[in-house]
């Protein structure tokens, strides 16, 4: 079975929307994978006089007709309606994202950004709380508000590991996609630097992080022969978020992969350092 059957693609008419449809249906080619849209009318966009002079269920009846009415005729030439679902809802737009794709078991959401808005306003946007509330996967991705990302094509897919109890499940994620997309998957690992105020002399601490890369090196093979993987590492020393993005940007990658905490809450999937990652990757970041 492919690891990735099945694509949610949420959509709210806007110019992004539009520039990233070919990048989705490449997507979907690729994978092999069928595409859902998904369109959330919000109530918090209702129009205050409406609310005063009619019924609120009625104002939130016509706004779905109106939604109903744009979601059927949006893109059609890119995912026509009896090949492609579409799907309307009303609510809060990421928590409504997040529950369509887990009860109706979608595998992954590819999501538009807005003019790099989200990269620079990660917190409180739509797409950073579907990424931390969405179980399954998600894929965001830099680009204008009409210039949609470079299709994904058999280029090599990168995968960041921490040698946490999570990687296993990162990796092993890592190399199913990859393989699904016909593309060489690729691992990066990045070794923190010490304190540089401390008095530590070059050759010294260059002895240190060898010794550092050595052991990461001997921990990421186990790893892969535990998983069946066997992919090229490349082992990047700094402070970890800077050494992962230098090692990413040396890369001609389809995706950036890493990995998110197991569950939401109070402190959420997605730690500063995955914010960091989303945000500066330099291609579509996939988090899992």
């Amino acid at each position: 079975m492919p690891s990735i059957a099945s694509i949610l693609y949420p959509v709210d008419f806007s110019p992004s929307c539009i520039a990233m449809a070919p990048y989705v249906k490449r997507a979907a080619a690729l994978l092999e994978a069928r595409v859902s849209l998904v369109h959330v009318v919000d109530p918090a966009g209702y129009n205050g006089l409406q609310l005063y002079v009619r019924p609120i269920s009625a104002v939130s009846e016509e706004h779905l007709a109106i939604g109903r009415d744009r979601l059927d005729s949006f893109l059609t030439a890119e995912f026509p309606a009896a090949q492609f679902p579409r799907i309307l809802t009303s609510g809060d737009a990421a928590t409504e994202i997040a529950r369509v794709a887990r009860e109706d078991r979608f595998d992954l959401i590819i999501m538009p950004t807005h003019s790099g808005i989200f990269r620079q306003m990660l917190l409180g946007s739509t797409t950073a709380k579907v990424i931390n509330d969405a179980d399954c996967p998600v894929l965001t991705s830099r680009h204008a508000q009409t210039i949609a990302p470079r299709p994904l094509e058999h280029r090599e897919w990168l995968c960041a590991v921490g040698l946490s109890s999570n990687s296993e499940r990162v990796l092993r994620f890592a190399s199913q996609v990859a393989a699904q997309a016909h593309g060489k998957l690729s691992i990066i690992h990045a070794v923190q630097a010490g304190d540089t105020d401390l008095p530590i002399q070059l050759d010294l601490r260059e002895e240190i992080h060898s010794a550092e890369r050595q052991e990461a090196n001997r921990r990421i093979a186990d790893l892969q022969q535990m998983i069946g993987v066997d992919a090229p590492v490349r082992i990047a020393v700094g402070q970890v978020k800077e050494a992962l993005l230098e090692a990413a940007r040396e890369a001609d990658a389809d995706a950036l992969i890493i990995g998110r905490s197991h569950q939401p809450g109070a402190h959420g999937r997605m730690r500063d350092l995955t914010y960091a990652m989303v945000r500066d990757s330099p291609f579509p970041v996939l988090s899992v």
